[in-house]
């Protein structure tokens, strides 16, 4: 039984929750580079290099790519064989969360409730996942989530007889009523099985992963792929300015579902996609 301190664990969210909203991640970094070369269009050329730049600035100053630094989810797969020990994990997790945001100069933009909106005034409590896997490693994922992504997110309980095609035409839907909003280019998280809950899951999870990661269903990797292309064809482009850019990936998860069940979710990532993860 391999032993690890909440200390440690609160230690390690600080940094990432740090690191997440200063460092674009290598995979979203080289999507925009490989999104600039096959640009035609002169404005979405410029607004991709700005990004870039943006993105430099934040590294080499030590500062958040985006004034929203996001409600920080966090993504923990424990080991069976792990024992925390030391105190509570998600007192853990949240006291990570509050270092961070406090050190790291981040903006607090939790509210107490969601009706009387009181501000928690150090972006807690995080919106933890918890998963438990074979092994001694315990695998901390932290994605802190900009709302003018989150809010353009959306699910359909659609009828198993709507199919695939219901399925495409649905996240295209989605995509085109974001429009601009979610600052594009965009990273398509969808969550497609389970039930109305593990959908939106399965989303959330599928934005949150490297978009050098395909689906290991050959079948889903395709689609991926089509879908990519099809949302690219819109037209919307770079912060909605035009351009052949207005998806850097589709991620797509799935689980099964009830025979009368169709769900499908869809979670949008800005184009910072903020993603950093340590094990333990």
């Amino acid at each position: 039984m391999k032993e690890i301190s909440v200390a440690e664990i609160t230690k390690t969210i600080k940094n990432l929750c740090i690191d997440s909203n200063y460092y674009l991640s290598d995979d979203i970094r080289n999507q925009l580079k490989k999104a600039r070369e096959k640009e035609t269009w002169d404005i979405a050329k410029g607004i991709l290099d700005k990004i870039l730049i943006n993105a430099d600035i934040a590294k080499n100053e030590k500062m958040p790519m985006c004034q929203d630094t996001g409600m920080t989810c966090v993504f923990i797969e424990i080991g069976q064989e792990v024992h925390i020990v030391g105190g509570s994990l998600e007192e853990a997790i949240n006291k990570g969360v509050a270092a961070g945001y406090e050190e790291g100069f981040l903006r607090k933009s939790v509210v107490e409730d969601a009706i009387n909106r009181v501000n928690t005034k150090d972006n807690t409590p995080a919106v933890i996942y918890y998963d438990i896997v074979p092994g001694d490693k315990l695998k901390i994922t932290v994605a802190p989530k900009g709302f003018g992504s989150e809010n353009m997110s959306q699910i359909k309980m659609l009828k198993p007889s709507d199919g695939l095609q219901g399925v495409k035409e649905f996240i295209l839907k989605v995509v085109k009523e974001a429009g601009p909003n979610p600052c594009p280019p965009i990273v398509v998280g969808v969550g497609i099985g389970g039930t109305f809950d593990k959908a939106t899951n399965l989303a959330k999870r599928a934005a949150v992963r490297p978009t050098d990661q395909e689906n290991s269903n050959p079948f889903y990797a395709d689609l991926e792929k089509e879908l990519t292309q099809e949302i690219n064809k819109l037209g919307i482009g770079p912060q909605g300015f035009g351009g052949r850019t207005t998806a850097l990936a589709v991620n797509i998860e799935t689980y099964p579902t009830h025979i009368a069940g169709l769900p499908v979710a869809v979670n949008i990532n800005c184009h910072a996609a903020r993603h950093a993860s340590a094990e333990l």
